[in-house]
């Protein structure tokens, strides 16, 4: 295998593990394809290879072809926990310490797209599309804190898939946002059009899951989720940083 020129044809995981598997080769270029709205392919957040030293330079895509009939192309229950993911991305990015006009300007308007592309009886594929690019955009430049702490740690603690664990724990989250950054959420739910965390249980409820249990998450898993998400580092750029309490009460909120 060339690692020093790889084609990445697939959904965020796939997407992560060629930009890892760059990085370790020390530097090569990556050339992206994405099958999903995770938005992997606008950003050069990816977990090392076992064995990579924490301070080798990570890998954003140099190329990143971005079809809508491809990457809106998942049926809509899989395109629906993909679409919470990217509004995610969309949510946080306006309330980091490294949020920035522009970002926040492309994270308003992915996220009107995102939500408004269920309106009308019919998906909007090409708008999740372009929703989920400007999100990831915002999103490589002010990174993430709360949200993505807590459903990467449940889905890496309890192995459920990551559009799932995006789209049931966001409207909890949402709300934890809005006690922290009320004015900057009332801006966010001005694009969307609506309540966030009404726009995110709508997501929720279009993957056909609405609570954690029902993906076979138990509730001891919780506990052990909180200490997990509580000893990441990431959530300090949600501040003030959630402790474990909170932590395991949003937890439990989605469950």
């Amino acid at each position: 295998m060339d690692a020093e020129h790889l084609v990445a044809l697939g959904g965020g995981r796939v997407i992560d593990v060629a930009k890892a598997l760059a990085s370790a080769a020390g530097g090569g270029r990556v050339a992206a394809v994405p099958t999903t709205l995770s938005a992997a392919e606008m950003t050069r957040m990816h977990r090392h290879a076992e064995g990579v030293a924490a301070d080798t330079p990570r890998t954003r895509p140099a190329l990143v072809i971005s079809d809508p009939d491809l990457c809106a192309s998942q049926p809509e229950p899989a395109l629906a926990a993909s679409a919470a993911n990217a509004l995610a991305h969309a949510a946080e990015a306006p309330l980091t310490p490294l949020a920035s006009p522009v970002a926040t300007l492309a994270a308003l308007e992915g996220g009107r797209l995102l939500a408004g592309a269920w309106r009308d009886g019919a998906v909007n594929r090409d708008a999740l599309a372009l929703g989920a690019l400007l999100s990831g955009y915002a999103s490589d430049i002010a990174v993430f804190g709360l949200h993505h702490v807590m459903s990467q740690t449940i889905v890496r603690v309890a192995g459920i898939g990551h559009g799932p664990a995006n789209a049931l724990l966001l409207p909890h989250t949402l709300r934890a946002l809005d006690r922290r950054f009320p004015e900057a959420m009332r801006r966010f739910g001005a694009a969307l059009g609506g309540d966030p965390p009404s726009a995110a249980a709508a997501l929720a409820a279009r993957t056909g899951t609405v609570r954690l249990r029902d993906l076979g998450v138990t509730a001891e898993t919780l506990g052990e989720c909180a200490d997990v998400a509580a000893a990441r580092p990431d959530l300090a750029m949600t501040p003030p940083p959630a402790d474990r309490v909170e932590l395991l009460a949003l937890y439990e909120a989605a469950w």
